[in-house]
């Protein structure tokens, strides 16, 4: 018997929380086909002056068709083509966990385009990009690859405009530049989406944005009060709050008492204890000759062995009892009292979990 209905597969419907409610969402080609049916008349043939037959309502449909496919081809630009910001991860291997709940899917779904313009969510989605671009790249469909590129250019272009976090993106495209060349070499041997010269543009591409942040030169201060300005109990505070040693080694560079404050014993202490457990360091610590820790020396030496302790301002969250992953805005959670995604959870704020790069990549992993 032949299938003529909906696809039993597909996600279904999508349903926005209000005061009166909850209301079905209609989908973008809906609003689509409803601007089409407004703007072109309902005429089984369309008659011209000579009484010729210019085409037919199967015609017509085409070419509606037509221009709904090639709208959407324009608005490949954007980043997703969905208004809910979150996604439903399937706990079994089935058919549709396939087609519906792809890594690529879920990068077409959830908004990082938006989320690299809050400072909050910058490192994160900077530090997503980086594992994906690492292992993860081959795995994303052709849609997902473009999106990711787009958003990889929107994020230099920001690190340029504002010239905030040129290392994190330099380290970012070095991971990516290796993993495009070793994918290149091993044509054949490798499943690329897309056609070679493709990827051999988008090598170029950021060999070209390499070049651009090495030539990134910092602004001039203007007269006026200075980091040397202020006391030393200021600039020690300051140091005490980052949590990255090289950033730390960078500002000791700056003056002569910040570099007398970035080695202080004390403050690579608290460093490596931060981001190491006292098992972990207790086995690689370096003795000075006078039998003191070197404790600056046993942060490099514990970073080459062991990941650093991972710390954002913004995740994406899980959602257990609805495994949904999602986004979770706490400025709309306190207006419109919405959690970021359909929850059905009588205490839905117990249910959520912060969710790392690494684990949403696991997420995806079947």
């Amino acid at each position: 018997m032949p299938f003529l209905g909906q696809d039993w597969r597909s996600p279904g419907w999508s349903w926005i929380k209000t005061e009166d409610g909850w209301k079905r969402c209609e989908s973008r080609s809906q609003e689509l086909e409803k601007e089409s049916n407004q703007r072109n008349p309902d005429h089984s043939i369309i008659l011209n002056n000579e009484d010729e037959e210019v085409f037919s309502n199967e015609e017509h449909g085409y070419a509606s068709k037509k221009r709904k496919k090639g709208h959407f081809r324009n608005d490949t630009n954007t980043q997703y083509f969905y208004r809910e910001k979150w996604i439903y991860v399937h706990k079994e291997s089935t058919r549709e966990r396939h087609g519906y709940c792809t890594l690529g899917e879920a990068f077409n779904r959830l908004d990082f385009s938006s989320a690299i313009q809050d400072v909050r969510r910058f490192n994160y989605v900077v530090k997503l990009l980086q594992l994906i671009a690492k292992s993860q790249l081959t795995s994303l469909s052709g849609v997902a690859q473009k999106n990711y590129f787009n958003i990889l250019d929107k994020i230099v272009q920001k690190v340029l405009h504002d010239q905030q976090n040129p290392r994190l993106i330099k380290g970012l495209l070095q991971d990516l530049g290796s993993t495009l060349c070793v994918l290149l070499r091993g044509v054949g041997k490798s499943v690329l989406v897309g056609n070679i010269d493709v990827w051999v543009c988008r090598l170029e591409t950021v060999l070209a944005w390499q070049k651009q942040l090495q030539n990134l030169q910092m602004p001039q201060v203007g007269h006026g009060l200075t980091l040397s300005d202020l006391p030393l109990h200021t600039l020690n505070s300051i140091l005490y709050r980052l949590s990255d040693g090289s950033d730390i080694v960078t500002l000791g560079q700056v003056t002569p008492a910040l570099r007398m404050l970035s080695e202080d014993r004390r403050l690579w202490k608290a460093l490596c204890q931060y981001h190491f457990a006292e098992k972990q360091f207790c086995r690689h610590l370096i003795l000075s000759e006078s039998g003191h820790i070197e404790w600056k020396r046993t942060y490099f030496a514990l970073q080459k062995c062991y990941p650093p302790r991972e710390q954002y301002g913004d995740t994406l969250h899980f959602c257990r009892h609805c495994s949904i992953l999602f986004w979770k805005d706490c400025r709309l959670a306190l207006l419109f009292k919405d959690s970021g995604h359909p929850c059905t959870a009588a205490d839905p704020d117990s249910c959520f979990l912060p969710v790392s790069p690494q684990h949403f990549i696991d997420l995806f992993k079947f």
